[in-house]
């Protein structure tokens, strides 16, 4: 399996294109306008805690204040809150916290006021970036995310990532981060730290030690509000999640952006870093890697799979509804199970895909086709299940219910992916229309409905606008070329000025209507 990361810089953003076998599976953008970015530490003060939410409003210097939740708050907050005004008065020198005496953890089922009060001095950060008209989801349980690990101040507790299963890889695990953390400190020790020898791992506990000490030597002298520690670029934060053995290629089409990447792959995974490559092509690197076509063929309303089968999604306030559609498929009473199941795993597939691709959240309802077999139904759940694994947001997915809906839940840290991908009508009658870059896939979705082995055909005319039949003949080898390599027919193409420029109408050698 091939993985490759695109990068393209534009002047007020960057964005990053992750392609499984060429395929589009995420697609993130960092604006440089985005000044809390999930993981950002900020020093910031309490607006006023309410009772009745359980909850506090926090100054972090956006718009709206921040949310704080009891449950958000952390076990050992007292000691934070000791840590802060000691190191804000310039008492505190030895930020390690070996030798700071911890307080007594608060009550997990008390009162907000109980422990915060207005205008208090606190070190929250973000879990939740900014997401329509609500600020963002904060918590004052700081943790310090590196390569194999997340170091947790304030805390002692050593934990493992649930994805590891081997129980002996856990307990070693456990055993060297325990011989090596720093006391004072929580340690979680991600998937990616499986197999990884104690020097690796002490290396990068060393350098999230250095990034909390650095933190706290701006303490003294910061305002309120203001960021104390910055997340990663989102280049390096996305190598930090994602990046394993199995990459192939790195493309970057800035050069300061390409060292920046260079040198983070250096640190993380030498024996890799030839992998990052300089694009210097005269075409954009998203056409380039086919991304733009993708985008514009997975961002709509409806989302295309295979031998005309497709999805269509709708989102409301609550929640995403996903429909699946089995197109012109065979409807034949002995074949109708088989091909619901087919349709529907394709389906899985393709909506694994899309969640990530516009980093979709909250409830999603799937109306997947029914199926009478018991073990379709496994089959499809342990499928979708697979398919989700790789998905880095946290999820959970409830086996079909009796009127077939599969519901998943999945968090959301960041605002959707949202990506227009209508267009002004060519003809000007106003109305928008779907991207004509999506057109020949549809011509190509009819014609393998069309050629299917149980179909007789007596040879077929595709008849369309000008401007499109000299775009499919075009070139050597030409569109119309590829579909004869690979449905071996040859498809005549008849001009036609009268047509619209989407308009297009497949016919038999007689001139009658072929419906796909």
């Amino acid at each position: 399996m091939n993985r490759e990361l695109i990068v393209r810089s534009t002047p007020d953003a960057v964005d990053f294109a992750l392609l499984k076998d060429g395929k589009l599976v995420e697609l993130h953008k960092e604006e440089d306008n985005n000044n809390f970015s999930v993981g950002d530490i900020f020093l910031a003060k309490i607006r006023k805690p309410v009772t009745g939410l359980n909850a506090a409003f926090v100054n972090v210097g956006y718009e709206k204040d921040a949310f704080l939740h009891y449950h958000d708050l952390g076990p050992q907050l007292s000691s934070m809150l000791k840590f802060i005004k000691q190191a804000r008065t310039g008492k505190l020198k030895d930020y390690s916290l070996k030798n700071f005496p911890f307080e007594k953890d608060i009550d997990k089922n008390g009162s907000i006021n109980d422990v915060l009060k207005a205008n208090q001095s606190l070190l929250v950060q973000i879990v939740k970036e900014p997401i329509s008209t609500k600020g963002p989801r904060i918590s004052s349980e700081l943790s310090i995310a590196g390569r194999f690990l997340v170091m947790v101040p304030f805390s002692d507790r050593v934990s493992v990532s649930q994805k590891i299963a081997s129980k002996e890889e856990k307990d070693r695990l456990i055993r060297l981060v325990k011989s090596i953390k720093p006391k004072g400190f929580g340690v979680i020790i991600r998937t990616v730290a499986e197999g990884k020898k104690v020097a690796e791992l002490d290396k990068d506990l060393q350098n999230l030690f250095s990034k909390w000490t650095n933190m706290c030597k701006k303490l003294q002298r910061a305002s309120h509000p203001s960021k104390v520690l910055v997340e990663l670029n989102r280049a390096s934060s996305i190598l930090r999640d994602v990046f394993n053995d199995s990459f192939t290629g790195i493309h970057v089409d800035e050069e300061t952006l390409y060292n920046q990447i260079k040198d983070y792959l250096h640190e993380i995974a030498p024996q890799k870093e030839s992998i990052v490559k300089l694009y210097t092509g005269s075409a954009p690197i998203f056409e380039k890697f086919g991304i733009e076509r993708q985008i514009k063929t997975s961002f709509g309303r409806t989302a295309s799979m295979s031998r005309g089968a497709y999805l269509v999604i709708e989102h409301t306030e609550a929640l995403h509804v996903i429909d699946v559609n089995s197109g012109n498929r065979s409807n034949k009473a002995k074949n109708q199970e088989d091909t619901a199941l087919e349709v529907n795993l394709l389906a899985a597939t393709e909506i694994a895909r899309q969640l990530r691709l516009r980093d979709m959240g909250g409830i999603i309802v799937v109306d997947f086709i029914d199926m009478t077999k018991g073990d379709h139904r496994r089959k499809l759940f342990d499928h979708l299940r697979d398919e989700m694994k790789d998905d880095r947001a946290k999820h959970k997915i409830l086996p079909p219910s009796k009127f077939g809906l599969v519901q998943i839940t999945r968090q959301r840290v960041r605002p959707e992916m949202n990506i227009k991908t209508s267009e002004e009508n060519p003809n000007g009658t106003g109305a928008e229309v779907e991207a004509p870059i999506v057109l020949i896939d549809k011509i190509q979705s009819d014609l393998e409905r069309i050629l299917k082995p149980d179909r007789k055909n007596n040879g077929i005319v595709l008849n369309i606008h000008p401007f499109i039949a000299a775009y499919l003949t075009k070139g050597f080898p030409s569109i119309r070329s590829k579909w004869f390599k690979t449905y071996k027919k040859w498809i005549k193409i008849q001009p036609r000025d009268a047509y619209k420029y989407l308009e297009y109408r497949f016919k038999d050698k007689d001139g009658k209507t072929i419906h796909p």
